[in-house]
């Protein structure tokens, strides 16, 4: 059996994106081992895809820091004795293992982030050119492509599935933890998950405004039960005082939780889920969970939409100078954050309440 590497160490929502095409593909090629690289805790993203598939962990920030990290890692790979090598990433670690590994014999091939496509999507004034990029999922599928892989023509015929419907992740059991917390909402009430953290504040929706959207839910959705989702911190502490406030409307899912597993069970029972642009959005996609997705600094059409997800599903205002940000870690220029305060929590809470 030949085997293949791919690499992608993150974000974690980039690396959420590359499972469905890792189970796609090797779908289409049950001759291929698939081998993923990434960090440690994104081994539940790659359990169960296809019997053709494995994980690898690997901490580049502990045992494979640094330069003399990334050497040993690379005679470990090397003596894996894969036949092709797949670089989903396209940063200096990667540059650095995939140049290493070509010198040695591999086919490698790597990841075209398409630059210039994405400075257009964010200039000013006629410079802009607002346009659908290229998909996250079709430059992965680009660099399987660009591989001599026995039987590829199999993947010539699959294209973009932005809307394609159903899970890429599922679970034979669920946690008595994940159990437990389900059975916290009464018979028949609907679960809406809400994830109301981003990596940076252009994708983040003011929290007075996203208090105003649970206060709506809560009030005029008497069925309704609210789990919430995000990291720890600033951002637990925040959860577990709205969990106080609506006390049993609301459950902060990601504190008690404290697993990726865990949480992808308990999407997989959300009616639907509230996110920004982030992982949590990407998370839920693979479960087949329907998200109401915010969009500020950042725009769909940068090609970061989730698996599954539809353009009718994004809430966001149009504005003249979005997006400004590929990855919303710029300041805003108007000063005034006006992509994210523009969209009223009264809107919000009716797309989520209609579904």
């Amino acid at each position: 059996m030949k085997k293949l590497l791919l690499i992608r160490f993150s974000a974690l929502g980039d690396v959420a994106m590359l499972a469905p095409i890792v189970k796609e593909a090797a779908t289409a090629l049950p001759d291929i081992e698939f081998t993923v690289l990434s960090k440690p805790f994104c081994a539940p993203l790659f359990q169960g895809l296809a019997p053709n598939v494995r994980f690898r962990g690997a901490d580049i920030k502990g045992d494979y820091h640094g330069i003399s990290g990334l050497g040993r890692l690379y005679h470990e790979l090397k003596a894996e004795h894969y036949d092709y090598v797949a670089d989903m990433h396209g940063v200096l670690r990667t540059h650095y293992l995939t140049l290493r590994l070509c010198l040695s014999g591999h086919k490698v091939a790597r990841i075209n982030k398409r630059r210039a496509e994405r400075r257009a999507l964010t200039a000013s004034g006629e410079k802009k050119r607002m346009r659908q990029l290229c998909t996250s999922f079709d430059k992965y599928r680009e660099v399987l492509r660009a591989l001599p892989i026995p039987g590829k023509e199999r993947l010539d015929s699959l294209h973009d599935r932005g809307g394609q419907k159903g899970s890429v992740i599922s679970f034979d059991n669920v946690d008595p933890t994940v159990c437990r917390m389900l059975a916290m909402a009464p018979d028949g009430a609907r679960r809406i998950g809400i994830a109301p953290f981003a990596a940076h504040k252009g994708k983040i929706y003011p929290l007075e405004k996203m208090e105003q959207v649970i206060e709506t839910i809560t009030a005029e959705d008497s069925s309704a039960h609210i789990y919430l989702f995000g990291g720890g911190g600033a951002e637990r502490d925040m959860m577990m005082r709205w969990q106080q406030r609506w006390q049993g409307r609301v459950t902060a899912a990601s504190p008690a939780l404290g697993s990726m597993s865990s949480e992808l069970q308990l999407m997989s029972r959300l009616d639907v889920m509230l996110s920004m642009d982030s992982a949590n959005m990407h998370l839920a996609s693979l479960v087949g969970t329907r998200v109401v997705s915010l969009w500020g600094a950042t725009h769909p059409y940068a090609g970061f939409l989730g698996w599954g997800q539809s353009l009718s599903d994004c809430v966001q205002i149009p504005l003249d100078c979005r997006p400004c940000s590929i990855f919303g870690n710029k300041p805003c220029h108007r000063g005034d954050f006006a992509c994210m305060n523009g969209i009223t929590p009264r809107s919000v809470a009716g797309v989520v309440m209609s579904y």
